[in-house]
């Protein structure tokens, strides 16, 4: 048998039971006495839902505003022209255009968080379809992201709007602020998320909608909450 670290004699010791059920309180309070690097990590929450998005009628995807904000930078490009590119740059998009973007993109310059898209900007953004599908940034406007509004969407992505979108396996992941975050902080974000994925639930759910939760940091071990405690769930 392989020998310990130090580390996972530490986590053996201080987890006890890898299978115990937490509250949300004492899963974050176990992993801040965890954390021993020395970078801001991100907490991660992760939803197993009882859902095959194979199928259209248990898709789950939406966008929800982080009360608390992300901790981080958000790069956001919009497909817009005249007024509406002026409102966007206003508003702190990081790049705005219309062809011009459109051949950007194309030549492999996606380093963006969020898509965002005029209505009429839509015939230019279409030919993307094949580029920014796979990377999840494709302009939707159940999303928010086709809007004649790329101003209030912009401060959106910039304030702690993050889109959330159930995997093949049913599970959904999402950040939700990072360890330098205060306890109700992060507490407020993932409340937030847990309404939204909640209220997103689709006609086609049988059964336990919300199964499995489990709160993480980018370094730490996955912790899973009881989900008697969450509302709706």
């Amino acid at each position: 048998m392989a020998k310990q670290t130090k580390k996972q004699k530490m986590l053996a010791e201080k987890l006890g039971d890898n299978q115990a059920l937490h509250t949300f309180d004492n899963a974050l309070q176990t992993l801040r006495d965890l954390a021993t690097v020395k970078f801001d990590e991100t907490i991660e929450v992760a939803m197993n839902l009882g859902v095959d998005p194979r199928h259209a009628d248990q898709m789950v995807r939406g966008m929800v505003s982080l009360p608390s904000g992300t901790g981080k930078d958000v790069r956001v490009a919009v497909f817009a022209r005249g007024d509406n590119a002026d409102k966007a740059l206003a508003a702190g998009a990081d790049k705005v255009g219309a062809e011009d973007l459109m051949e950007d993109m194309q030549a492999g310059n996606l380093n963006y968080d969020r898509v965002i898209a005029t209505p009429d900007m839509m015939g230019v953004v279409g030919r993307l379809g094949k580029v920014l599908g796979p990377k999840g940034l494709m302009p939707n406007p159940k999303l928010g992201t086709v809007t004649p509004n790329v101003e209030q969407a912009v401060k959106d992505a910039k304030s702690g709007q993050i889109e959330f979108r159930v995997e093949k396996l049913g599970i959904i992941h999402a950040g939700i602020g990072k360890m330098s975050f205060s306890d109700d902080a992060i507490k407020a974000n993932f409340n937030a998320l847990v309404d939204a994925v909640v209220k997103a639930k689709p006609s086609g759910a049988k059964g336990k909608y919300v199964r499995k939760v489990s709160l993480s940091s980018s370094m730490g071990p996955g912790l899973k909450i009881d989900t008697a405690d969450l509302a709706g769930a």
